[in-house]
């Protein structure tokens, strides 16, 4: 299924338990659809258009149980907007002091915002407040994914680095190395064992969990195109959308492989979700077009498989070593997005006063 959004759609989320997919534009608006799950030819009907903010739309989330939609933007805002009406239920203004380019669900009563800032903040939505600020990237945040069991939020960044941050601690609990090669998407793999890292030059970096300051291997065979979004398929392979248009599923561990599943369009894929059910796929590009891929037809139907090429690491990997290593200040990397105009912190004791 296609949805022509219209415009350049920065990212996208699935409703956690109903047949509706929401999308954030460059104009700032805020779009939400119904699709049809069974009847492919029955075109999704478009329920929601909000213009959420003054500048792009660059992240979108589901909260509350799928009854309110979360926006950030390079107007340095967060919007909550009720997807009944479409009135908005409260705004957040200057929660960052640069753009806001990634939110992320952690637990059912937090969610976390990561900024041109560098700036990761964990939003407590019973509390109505930010309860707490990992000030550890120079550059702007590329990419967050949450570990549960252990509480750990993972971010990448423009400056060149992973860190793992401790909602239990409220610490900075370590970060990697600086690498030239900017990640711009991560994944958790291997249940809990591996952490992948998408960047700049097409390359995969694997960690070995509780081994965060370097790589413990690289996977190439993507090079030279970014690798923007990942997304978990399962504990082995994760499908992968890159600079070129084409989504692609990539074998980790231990068989590093290729199989190309679709292509978008011949545009950057920005990013990829899953429905609640899992039975779509769901991707955005720079062409305009929301879609929907059957994903057991693109795991069955995928074309030939390309051989990876790997570093040496092995899948017997040393386990969980919970190490509280000191941050250690990076250098920068070059930024692929222009940030928003700097603004100062705002009282953000309201935000969620009225979810």
């Amino acid at each position: 299924m296609e949805i022509n959004v219209k415009n350049i759609a920065f990212d996208l989320d699935f409703h956690p338990s109903d047949n509706l997919v929401a999308a954030g534009l460059i104009t700032g608006k805020l779009l939400l659809y119904r699709y049809d799950a069974q009847d492919y030819s029955q075109p999704p009907q478009r329920v929601l258009k909000v213009r959420a903010h003054s500048e792009s739309c660059r992240a979108v989330r589901f909260i509350n149980e799928g009854r309110v939609i979360l926006t950030g933007s390079p107007d340095c805002s967060i919007l909550a907007t009720d997807i009944e009406t479409g009135s908005p239920v409260a705004r957040l203004e200057n929660c960052h002091e640069n753009a806001v380019n990634r939110l992320v669900n952690l637990t059912e009563s937090t969610i976390a915002s990561g900024g041109d800032d560098g700036c990761i903040k964990v939003w407590d939505t019973r509390q109505r407040s930010c309860c707490n600020t990992f000030q550890v990237h120079e550059e702007y945040i590329t990419d967050m994914t949450f570990e549960p069991e252990s509480m750990k939020l993972l971010g990448t960044s423009g400056d060149g680095t992973l860190s793992v941050n401790n909602l239990r601690s409220n610490k900075v609990q370590t970060q990697s190395e600086f690498s030239e090669d900017e990640p711009l998407s991560v994944v958790i793999m291997k249940n809990g064992r591996k952490v992948i890292c998408g960047t700049e030059s097409g390359t995969m970096l694997l960690y070995s969990w509780g081994f965060f300051k370097d790589c413990s291997d690289r996977f190439t065979a993507l090079s030279p195109n970014p690798v923007n979004a990942l997304l978990k398929l399962d504990e082995e392979r994760v499908i992968v959308g890159t600079e070129n248009g084409l989504i692609s599923l990539v074998g980790i561990l231990p068989n590093r492989v290729i199989q190309p599943i679709a292509e978008h369009s011949e545009y950057p894929v920005e990013r990829l979700a899953f429905s609640h059910d899992r039975k779509f796929l769901g991707s955005v590009s720079h062409d305009s077009i929301l879609k929907l891929w059957d994903i057991d037809s693109l795991v069955q139907d995928s074309g030939k498989t390309v051989e990876g090429k790997s570093g040496s690491d092995s899948d017997d990997d040393e386990m969980d070593m919970d190490t509280d290593d000191k941050p250690q200040k990076s250098s920068k990397g070059a930024k692929r997005k222009n940030n928003g105009g700097a603004r100062g912190l705002d009282n953000t004791s309201d935000f969620f006063s009225d979810l």
